[in-house]
């Protein structure tokens, strides 16, 4: 599982032997958590001990001041975090501003009259999403027929009145007849699913949750009563918690029995005819209108895929005969099937992309057809319908929308009511068309329909908001010239009126990992930023795909430091241009993310006024020693490898922090319940933090004791958690509302 949550808890290992020294230590931080307790809320917590714990990596002694903090089920340790959360809490609600600004974010919000996740079909053509409506907390699962008629089929509220914790839909997926729909869902932002069955006529739940499937995975097969599924091993008493995500197995499910009964069907030292090892992830799918079933073999971060197929009516019995389509080093990183065909998306030959075919019935990846050749365009993503092959491609800072009917010699653009970021949400392989998603960085995203004739017709799932579509905004793409001449991408938001004169707040964002690319999107909470004057800009450093594979590989492992040079470039930029001085400006980047950011502040701490790393990856040395770390290794490296230790300690924020520096303002902000990035990734940087800056400003440990990474965040904990980070930004950056006299 990817740090970050666009792809698809920790335990923390026991705290280790302690002596007669840390006994003591514990003592001092028992006194040291009281007295913060007792203090008032605006008197800064005390700082947490240091006790280093080094360790030595290829000759290289690596200090970790802070170690204590991984130990989070410590009461010590809780009430020191407890004690910074409560102190950034009462930081933020002080400020002048602070009020007006989360009522002004919360209506923004609320004034979208609905806010669509999620869109799937049935074989019926019949519609299945998730949504949020303008007074809804979270989303919720709804069907729509052809004719129109919506029908309210899960509600998370419901979980709620029962356990009095939140709880989140993460994943559905309809039957082919649409009569069963399963769906995944868990509590407090957790990602820990269980996977729920429904019949969608009387909304009655059918069965046993099965427990342990956090991975979207489902897949049924045409009887509509019964589904392949992915589920993590249970974890033992004494087992490491490093091997939560190892081990998995794909499963088949009936409906109305026991998960007890269930069939492995994949996984490794299960299936001999693939190569699947204890690290890796296989997802079994049975796509519509195909004899074949086909099983993906993942590492859970990279982009390639190897990939077998079957026939669908032996996949469950004793050796299934799986044949290879294409394995890790061909470059494979996504497909789709119509009939006995499957399509796949490669950069093989091009680092741009490409598309081949091959069958099924007898893959053979060298004699397979070449259906769309790369070219200036960065092929993004494919999925098959009944009337031909839909393609995302990006061209230059435009996602557009490419169709190849089926018999035909070329892929043709479908042509678009607007330009900015296409892309493809729904199609099924049994009807005709594409649900398609339609934004810019200016223009809430709606939700169109794309039929065989190429016409495109709003759907109305997700229709305009009174602040969806503001008037008075510019949008400026440039390139910057980064620190080895590489040109990078940065998308400039403000208001018309905004003067060049360097007095502008500035927000820059980024994030550089896993290929993940910036494309034009739009939050109506952003212009409450936008109203006071703010500047908002977005950066595709290397590390994302923007411009094809290679620019992914430019900021990967030991190349990642281009990552926040390419930041450090754009910062640049916006200063010599005047947009803002580094009095002003600030910078958020979340998850995988925390990496650009802590990075760049700590390499150009004059360049910043205030950082916000949210839900960071921020001491990458440690990090393959939690459960998500491990599947994350194939992105960011081991510290058993020296080439990749030494990119590691390169890119840990938390070890390049140095003694007697001044800082910048820093507002470290964590969900408690985080299973892709623990929590002490943000503990620990601060604690090194406050206790290494020189300068005055404040460091502030914001954590949310019913969040995890994002996913599952009700509607209120975002608005909060949008406001904060503005009103830090906006405070620490000068805006005379936020100052207090």
């Amino acid at each position: 599982m990817g740090y970050a949550s666009r792809r698809k808890d920790t335990k923390i290992a026991p705290y280790h032997r302690r002596n007669a020294g840390e006994d003591r230590m514990r003592a001092v931080i028992g006194l040291v958590a009281v007295a913060a307790f007792a203090a008032h809320a605006q008197t800064p917590p005390a700082a947490f001990p240091a006790r280093n714990v080094p360790a030595t990596f290829f000759g290289t002694v690596v200090d970790d001041p802070y170690r204590d903090l991984e130990d989070v089920k410590n009461p010590d340790v809780m009430a020191w975090a407890k004690s910074h959360a409560d102190f950034a809490r009462s930081q933020l609600d002080s400020l002048p501003g602070y009020q007006g600004l989360r009522s002004r974010v919360a209506e923004l919000d609320e004034s979208a009259t609905a806010s669509v996740g999620t869109v799937r079909l049935d074989g019926k053509g019949t519609l299945f999403f998730t949504r949020r409506g303008a007074r809804d907390n979270t989303l919720k699962l709804y069907q729509r027929d052809t004719k129109g008629g919506e029908t309210l089929l899960v509600d998370p509220d419901d979980w709620q009145k029962e356990t009095g914790k939140p709880h989140a839909i993460n994943y559905f997926a309809p039957s082919f007849d649409g009569q069963l729909v399963a769906f995944g869902i868990s509590a407090v932002g957790s990602e820990e699913a269980s996977i729920y069955v429904m019949e969608t006529a009387s909304r009655k739940r059918i069965g046993e949750p099965i427990d342990r499937a956090q991975y979207p995975a489902i897949s049924w097969r045409p009887d509509s009563r019964s589904f392949f599924y992915w589920r993590q091993q249970k974890l033992e008493p004494g087992m490491p918690a490093t091997e939560k995500y190892q081990n998995g197995r794909s499963w088949l499910h009936v409906v109305g029995t026991p998960a007890s009964a269930d069939v492995m069907v994949a996984g490794p030292e299960v299936t001999p005819r693939m190569q699947v090892r204890r690290t890796d992830f296989v997802f079994v799918f049975a796509p519509p209108g195909s004899r074949f079933a086909v099983a993906v073999v993942s590492n859970g971060v990279q982009r390639e895929a190897a990939m077998y197929s079957a026939p669908l009516a032996s996949v469950g019995k004793p050796d299934t005969p799986w044949a290879r389509i294409c394995d890790f080093a061909d470059k494979v990183t996504w497909s789709a099937v119509h009939g006995d065909d499957i399509y796949l998306l490669t950069y093989r030959d091009s680092t741009r992309f490409s598309i081949l075919r091959t069958r099924l019935s007898a893959p053979d990846l060298a004699k397979a057809a070449t259906i769309v050749p790369a070219s200036e365009r960065v092929l993004v993503t494919l999925q098959a319908a009944k009337d031909g092959l839909y393609i995302e491609a990006r061209d230059g800072a435009v996602k557009r929308l490419m169709r190849r009917a089926w018999g035909a010699q070329a892929a043709l653009d479908v042509r678009l009511p607007l330009e900015g970021s296409a892309s493809l949400l729904a199609t099924r392989q049994d009807v005709d068309g594409a649900i398609v998603g339609l934004s810019a960085w200016t223009r809430a995203r709606e939700i169109h329909a794309v039929n065989r004739a190429g016409k495109v017709t709003n759907t109305g799932l997700q229709p305009l908001g009174a602040f969806d579509a503001p008037t008075g905004l510019v949008t400026t793409e440039v390139k910057v010239k980064s620190h080895d001449g590489a040109m990078v991408p940065l998308s400039i938001i403000h208001r018309a009126d905004v003067k060049l004169d360097g007095t502008n707040p500035t927000l820059l964002y980024g994030y550089g990992s896993y290929g993940f690319s910036e494309d034009p999107n739009y939050q109506a909470m952003r212009l409450a930023w936008l109203e006071r004057g703010g500047v908002y800009a977005v950066a595709n450093v290397r590390g994302s795909s923007v411009y094809g594979y290679d620019w992914y590989k430019a900021g990967y492992k030991t190349t990642k430091p281009n990552t926040w040079k390419d930041f450090i470039a754009c910062a640049e930029y916006l200063i010599a241009q005047n947009y803002t001085t580094s009095a002003r400006l600030g910078i958020l980047g979340g998850s995988a993310g925390g990496i650009l950011v802590g990075r760049a502040m700590t390499e150009r701490p004059d360049l910043f006024a205030a950082v916000v790393p949210l839900v960071g990856v921020l001491d990458a040395i440690r990090a393959e020693t939690t459960a998500n770390g491990v599947p994350n290794i194939p992105e960011f490296g081991t510290v058993t490898k020296e080439d990749e230790f030494r990119a590691l300690l390169a890119m840990s924020s938390y070890h390049n922090v140095k003694d007697a520096t001044a800082y910048p303002a820093v507002m470290l902000i964590h969900g408690v319940n985080d299973v892709r990035v623990d929590y002490w990734h943000s503990s620990k940087m601060a604690a090194r933090l406050l206790a290494a800056s020189s300068s005055s400003k404040p460091i502030l440990l914001n954590l949310d004791y019913e969040a995890g990474h994002g996913i599952g965040s009700t509607k209120q904990q975002r608005q909060r958690q949008v406001a904060d980070y503005y009103a830090f930004l906006l405070w620490q950056t000068g805006h005379p509302e936020f100052q207090r006299h």
